[in-house]
């Protein structure tokens, strides 16, 4: 052992801790890496900052800017609404279809690609489903990562696989495209199946701050007695036609109708004005106390639903929600009832709440004259809010969610998605340019601007992955990663098939999650190889295995999956020990099962 491998194996150790005990944040560990690995000597300077510029990272911001303007054009809203159709709001069934589709996708593309993809439909979909998004992005990222055994060309190690099945100058039978599905299917049913049985228990809820209701926590300290959102429909045998303003809602049930619609969902009306007349089959959204609408239901004849159903996305968290806005100064609202602005008809927003001083009114809101300071609360969609943030009347105190989406683009945004496949499928170029190609083809096109391209990149997920891969070319430069093998299979002797292939699983694995996949398996097929050919166990099956076993990276936070999943999904790196452990011990059961099973 020299000193350079003693070294390289203490900063490995030291990168571990920090991840293990948070001492500071993910990327930081990756910046630390780039700068002790040179001043260490263990990298050149010019390798430690090649993880910046390399294939892997260069890809990842790319397809990050292809995902944004995929969202941007509203394709991810029509991806989670027919994920929605089929698993309704079933938390199982949810993670299930995503991570189904997720993994299915990687077997033909690169995992990094199909999960970044994903991202902002399964970001969506948590939203309007209020199951927390850190229980989808986990199992998502591990089953994109497993994808990648379903072809040969899933993965970088399998895609490397035939041409270094070679031992003593003999060049053994290659494997097909598929050669590997049964046991990538295999695993791919495992891992769902892990996350049915265990995923309450092991995956993170999200962070308090990430509230799905209509309200922020803010807002609900404030306007406690507002309540929330409930849909009610009208019963066909409902004989009074009653206008909204003869109803009296507000001054009697303290509710408020936000939007109703009619004609089996064909119109939908978002705060309608106090001359729209209810009609039988209307569904009616109401935001107020839980115990008031029951009331206001009870006495009116018009049936409760235990959920939003017809307005379940127009009035999903992604899509709408309630903001206070403070009167301006310059406000026209000065001096003005809201009946007097007509603010329902103008601005497309219901009125909930005024607060002046230290009250607040929530009934007779038409005729109060508002004043500059005056705050009101507002409920509306977020592009309604968007526009309104642009004129002089109200400044909002908190940031309006959603955006305004570019429809218009969507064939666009989709056209650049399939220059990418192409040139990656069909013409073999580098994925990086690829994606690259893509990205740049949605700027140009206006699909994004340059700067939301920029603000779209994740830059932690960057200088993590940046910091790693100098330490992985340390780790095989300095000959640790052969002499941590080579000792290894030394000690073993002539073990039976079981034992041979689940040595060469578990030290497969340990590798790629300290060194890069593709380094791990150039060095461990040609070593494995030999030591079957000594054990008496087909070679190629050994070479398998270490191809396969690249992929069981779930530990820690180091494969760019991971990485990529990890702020969006609000994890800290106990959570990947947590899952990963279980689904490690589970990947190399089912592996070598399988292996032995069909080979």
């Amino acid at each position: 052992m020299t000193p350079e491998i003693i070294t390289v194996i203490a900063v490995l150790a030291l990168a571990v801790l920090l991840f293990i005990f948070e001492w500071v944040r993910v990327d930081v560990v990756g910046i630390i890496m780039m700068v002790i690995l040179p001043l260490l000597g263990l990298v050149t300077p010019q390798e430690a900052i090649s993880g910046l510029s390399s294939n892997a990272v260069v890809s990842i911001i790319a397809v990050i800017i292809i995902g944004a303007g995929l969202d941007k054009t509203g394709v991810m809203n029509t991806m989670a609404r027919v994920i929605l159709r089929f698993a309704g709001k079933s938390e199982s069934r949810i993670m299930t279809l995503i991570s189904g589709t997720v993994a299915v996708i990687s077997g033909f593309m690169q995992n990094i690609g199909a999960a970044a993809l994903f991202l902002p439909a399964a970001k969506r979909i948590g939203n309007q489903t209020g199951v927390p998004v850190g229980r989808l992005l986990m199992p998502m990222g591990f089953c994109a990562i497993i994808g990648g055994c379903l072809t040969l060309v899933g993965s970088s190690p399998l895609i490397l696989l035939n041409d270094l099945m070679v031992v003593g100058g003999t060049k053994y039978e290659s494997f097909g495209l598929f050669s590997v599905t049964p046991i990538g299917l295999l695993l791919i049913g495992a891992a769902l199946v892990y996350f049915i049985l265990f995923g309450r228990f092991i995956l993170p809820t999200r962070s308090e701050e990430e509230s799905s209701g209509p309200m922020s926590s803010v807002l609900t300290a404030t306007y406690d007695n507002i309540g929330s959102l409930y849909e009610l429909h009208v019963p066909a045998g409902w004989k009074n036609d009653a206008s909204l303003r003869s109803l009296d809602l507000r001054p009697i049930y303290f509710c408020t109708l936000v939007a109703l619609s009619r004609d089996n969902g064909q119109t939908q009306i978002f705060a309608p004005s106090p001359d729209e007349v209810i009609r039988p089959g209307d569904h009616l959204v109401m935001v107020g106390p839980e115990e008031f609408v029951e009331h206001m239901a009870n006495d009116l004849g018009w049936a409760m639903q235990p959920e939003l159903t017809t307005f379940a996305e127009a009035m999903s968290p992604n899509n709408a929600g309630i903001l206070e806005g403070i009167v301006t100064p310059r406000s026209e609202f000065m001096g003005k009832t809201l009946a007097e602005l007509r603010i329902r008809e103008r601005f497309q927003v219901s009125p909930l709440a005024i607060f002046r001083g230290d009250k607040i009114f929530v009934s007779g809101l038409s005729d109060i004259v508002i004043e500059a300071g005056d705050a009101l609360l507002l409920h509306g969609r977020w592009e309604v809010f968007h526009m309104i943030k642009g004129l002089p009347d109200l400044v909002f105190t908190e940031e309006v969610k959603g955006e305004l989406l570019r429809t218009e683009k969507a064939k666009l945004a989709l056209l650049w998605l399939a220059v990418s496949l192409a040139l990656i499928l069909g013409f073999h170029i580098q994925l990086s340019i690829a994606l690259l190609t893509g990205a740049l083809g949605m700027v140009l096109t206006r699909v994004l601007t340059i700067d939301e391209a920029y603000q779209s990149v994740d830059w932690m997920t960057v200088f993590l992955l940046g910091g790693l891969i100098p330490l992985g070319m340390a780790f095989e430069n300095t000959g640790a990663a052969k002499y941590i093998a080579d000792s290894i299979m030394a000690t073993l002797g002539t073990p039976t098939p079981v034992v041979l292939l689940t040595v060469i699983g578990i030290l497969t694995s340990f590798f790629t999650l300290v060194a890069s996949n593709v380094g791990a398996t150039v060095l461990l097929v040609p070593l494995s190889m030999n030591m079957a050919l000594g054990a008496g166990v087909d070679p190629r099956v050994a070479a398998l295995t270490v191809a396969v076993a690249a992929s069981n990276t779930f530990v820690l936070p180091t494969h760019q999956v991971n990485a990529l999943i990890m702020r969006p999904g609000g994890y800290r790196t106990i959570d990947y020990v947590r899952s990963g452990v279980g689904m490690t011990v589970i990947y190399m059961v089912v592996m070598i099962a399988a292996l032995m099973l069909f080979y």
